[in-house]
């Protein structure tokens, strides 16, 4: 399993569509958004209430209303956004078992079971390099890397689309 499910890249995905100009708009509705990403129009409003009490995105209701980003895309970084959707869960749940080994019949010496877990250690690391990793992306530079690849008149296009 996973530990970054295709949610992330869903909601990702649709805040990238928030970056830009949305020519005249101020906020894109969930249906649109859900409809541009070809998903249902609950799980991308499922993912905006996460991201709304996170404090990522703004919601306005109404005619016109929808989505927005609560601040600019510079400061929100990938991690706020891995966090608002997915929650605060460790990369690693170590179960102890070291102490377990059928050598020990139950009793473990202190020896194998002192300190941090060795292989629990190796997971705290990579789950602080992942996270440092995700905290030093914002939203706006994986945006301009999108918009380096497509064609100048891409955003005008969903602009319009959007608008349609």
């Amino acid at each position: 399993m996973a530990h970054i499910t295709t949610g992330v890249e869903y909601g990702l995905h649709c805040l990238f569509y928030l970056v830009g100009p949305l020519e005249g708009k101020q906020s894109a509705s969930a249906r649109d958004l859900a409809e541009l990403q070809g998903v249902p129009v609950e799980y991308v409003a499922k993912l905006f209430t996460k991201l709304k009490k996170a404090g990522l995105v703004l919601a306005s209701e109404g005619v016109g209303g929808g989505f927005r980003l609560a601040r600019p895309a510079e400061s929100i970084t990938v991690l706020e956004v891995v966090e608002a959707i997915e929650g605060k869960k460790p990369l690693f749940d170590c179960q102890e078992i070291r102490g377990r080994c059928a050598v020990f019949n139950g009793r473990p010496p202190t020896w194998a079971t002192r300190g941090t877990c060795s292989i629990h250690a190796v997971m705290l690391e990579a789950e602080a390099q992942m996270r440092k990793v995700l905290a030093s992306y914002s939203l706006a530079d994986i945006a301009n890397s999108l918009t380096c690849k497509a064609p100048a008149n891409y955003s005008r296009e969903v602009a319009k689309w959007l608008n349609g």
